[in-house]
């Protein structure tokens, strides 16, 4: 990947300096100085080591008479695969366990509260494939399955909330399989699960192949830190998704992804979509997306009249954080892995909340009345012509 883009960051801090990149800063971040956090030593020296980024910014709010401040540290994993897709699957799983617990190690030391992955983050995206096997056999127990019992471990040591998006196999209805975000309490405990509510029908993103639509509504799960939601990939591209989370109550809502750079893809679309969603919902958000290319064994096509090829092209990272405020941090690279921090209060939601008066102009009853229309076989658009009585 030496000849792909690092960051955004990357050719911005190199190219501005002084008013100039204050400026940018304050236009495109909504602030000029990111407010970065100090990291331990320790994390540094180990994540060069293992070889993966580390970054932290803070979201602060507004001292408040009547509240104390919540303060929460919300860590985001972003991961190439770590085996070739060719080899047995427990092989390539334990080895992605073994990649992302130095990670998962360092997020403790820094007292990383809440984490989340990316999309189905303990297997190559073998769904553009549409091949059935080896790539079903990743799929397990949501909650007894080898990847949750991995993390309940960890969750314990670290008295750490694990937002964990896997391919899960429901034993209790016939072995069927969802795409499945499972919500580890910081007591071990399994809070539960959310399946994805939007599944793609786009070229090598053709995932009803394997699963559909999720049938768990929008669940927001109450943890030790705050109400956390998932709302998973293709979910981000659905206004009233990320609306359901906040009516529910969300304080932070992950956006866990997999998605790629290219034509097909939606790189130009990513710094917009989640942050769009906390500026509208008055929450925090964390977009999440793998890193890398994943070269399958077998040819694919695209539907596009292309050539056959064996991989989707370049997964590019760049996870981050936006407030209920709209203000954003950096993101990671988009070449490589990286745990990204955030301290975040969240009393800043109320404020603003309060502040901009959203929820309060909303129009709830309208847009049901409206929606509710559409549903109709008989609906007639509501447009009215120039020479209409």
């Amino acid at each position: 990947m030496e000849n792909e883009t690092v960051s955004l960051e990357a050719i911005v801090n190199n190219n501005l300096t002084g008013r100039d990149l204050q400026e940018f800063n304050r236009i495109y971040y909504g602030r000029r100085d990111h407010n970065e956090l100090k990291l331990k030593d320790s994390s540094i020296a180990a994540a060069k080591e293992a070889d993966f980024e580390i970054a932290a910014y803070g979201f602060p709010a507004k001292k408040e008479h009547t509240r104390p401040p919540r303060i929460v540290k919300v860590g985001l994993i972003q991961h190439s695969i770590a085996a070739p897709t060719d080899r047995p699957v427990n092989e390539q799983k334990n080895a992605i366990l073994a990649k992302v617990k130095k990670i998962i190690d360092v997020a403790g030391q820094e007292g990383v509260n809440i984490i989340c992955f990316h999309e189905l983050w303990n297997m190559p995206f073998a769904f553009c494939t549409r091949e059935k096997q080896p790539w079903c056999e990743f799929a397990e127990s949501a909650e007894e399955g080898p990847t949750t019992r991995f993390l309940k471990e960890l969750a314990v040591k670290y008295a750490m909330v694990i937002v964990s998006s896997i391919l899960e196999r429901d034993e209790n209805h016939s072995d069927i399989l969802w795409n499945t975000t499972v919500v580890i309490s910081d007591t071990g405990n399994v809070i539960g699960k959310h399946r994805k509510n939007h599944i793609p029908r786009v070229g090598d993103f053709n995932e009803s192949n394997y699963y559909m639509e999720g049938n768990t509504g929008h669940p927001v799960f109450a943890t030790r830190y705050g109400k956390i939601a998932v709302n998973i990939c293709f979910g981000r591209h659905h206004v009233l998704n990320w609306m359901m989370f906040g009516l529910n109550g969300a304080e932070i809502v992950f956006n866990p992804s997999c998605t790629v750079a290219g034509e097909a893809g939606s790189e130009y679309m990513w710094n917009i979509e989640a942050r769009n969603a906390a500026i509208t919902n008055c929450y925090y958000t964390a977009a999440i997306n793998r890193v890398g290319y994943e070269e399958f064994p077998n040819e694919f096509t695209s539907a596009d009249g292309k050539p056959a090829h064996k991989d989707l092209g370049l997964f590019y990272g760049s996870s981050y954080f936006c407030g209920p405020d709209g203000v954003r941090c950096p993101g990671l690279s988009r070449t490589k892995d990286g745990l990204l921090i955030a301290e975040m209060d969240l009393n800043l939601n109320r404020q603003i909340r309060d502040r901009r008066c959203y929820y309060m102009t909303q129009r709830l009853d309208m847009y049901a009345d409206s929606l509710r229309k559409v549903l109709d076989l008989d609906y007639k658009p509501q447009v009215v012509h120039e020479n209409e009585k």
